[in-house]
């Protein structure tokens, strides 16, 4: 493998069809595509400050590096990549990826990052700004993880996550085939028209949460006073944990709740078969 060490780069493709590189303290400064259509890189301890870095890269390896704010859309149509104890201060980073790792990293800017995506792992990773965040990805694997920003994981498909805060209004809209542990999620109108979610251990926060599910599954979880109107037109098996401000028109299913219940709607907007079962510890409907 080739090392290159203490140099700088900048302008157009300075490391264009790069291929068996070791990048020890390097810089790219302004400039595009400075690795692109590359393969077999380690870089450690660099910072990139170019657009489009690792574009069309099959296989690459940044370790306590950093990302600067001018170089968005650094990480795009390439195949496993790996990043550990990295700053990414920059924006849509990962775009039409395959084989993503990613550990001990801060995202603080990270609007529209991983899209259309597959095969992700992500541990003890915080990001921030992250409006539209997993767009259309798949195959997720997620632990330790804080997020602020909303929108995010919408039509992802085949999700875990576990040890999770994520504060996101409208998180994993129409996403398929997710679970989660353990985690704390905070936002309005959670995974509305999902399919297939199960969250164990977890604390909910928010308005009109988990409506239009099909395939929900609630294991002693918690929900906050703000949470209300859940559950409408879901199909859903639920224990809930301590109380629930209030309950509408679940479709078919059983909910039980060990608290009280402080609302408990069936009106005349049910729809078939309307048969949920419903339990609290002071009252059953």
């Amino acid at each position: 493998m080739q090392l290159i060490k203490n140099k700088e780069f900048g302008g157009e493709r300075p490391l264009y069809t790069a291929h068996d590189v070791e990048l020890d303290q390097v810089t790219i400064h302004l400039g595009e595509s400075s690795i692109k259509e590359s393969g077999n890189i380690y870089a450690h301890d660099c910072r990139f400050e170019g657009k489009y870095v690792f574009w069309e890269c099959r296989g690459f390896k940044v370790e306590k590096s950093y990302f600067a704010e001018s170089a968005r859309s650094s990480l795009w149509y390439s195949e496993n990549g790996t990043l550990s104890d990295c700053q990414v201060d920059a924006p849509k980073m990962f775009r039409r990826m395959k084989g993503i790792d990613v550990s001990r990293c801060q995202f603080p800017n990270a609007q529209e990052t991983f899209w259309d995506c597959s095969d992700i792992k992500l541990r003890d990773v915080t990001i921030a700004k992250a409006d539209y965040l997993f767009m259309h990805c798949s195959n997720i694997d997620i632990q330790d993880y804080k997020q602020d920003g909303n929108y995010s994981f919408q039509y992802a498909k085949n999700v875990v996550i576990r040890n999770a805060v994520i504060n996101s209004k409208d998180a994993f809209w129409e996403a398929e085939n997710v679970t989660i542990y353990d985690s704390e999620l905070n936002g309005e109108y959670l995974a509305w028209y999902g399919k297939n979610i199960r969250l164990v251990r977890c604390h909910l926060t928010g308005e009109q949460l988990l409506c239009y599910v099909d395939g929900l599954i609630l294991e002693d979880c918690t929900f906050g006073p703000d949470a209300n109107l859940n559950f409408e037109y879901s199909t859903v098996q639920a224990t809930i944990k301590g109380d629930i401000t209030s309950i509408k028109n679940p479709t078919s299913g059983s909910i039980q709740v060990e608290g009280k219940i402080g609302e408990l709607i069936f009106d005349e907007n049910q729809k078939a078969p309307a048969d949920c079962k419903v339990e609290s510890g002071a009252s059953k409907a």
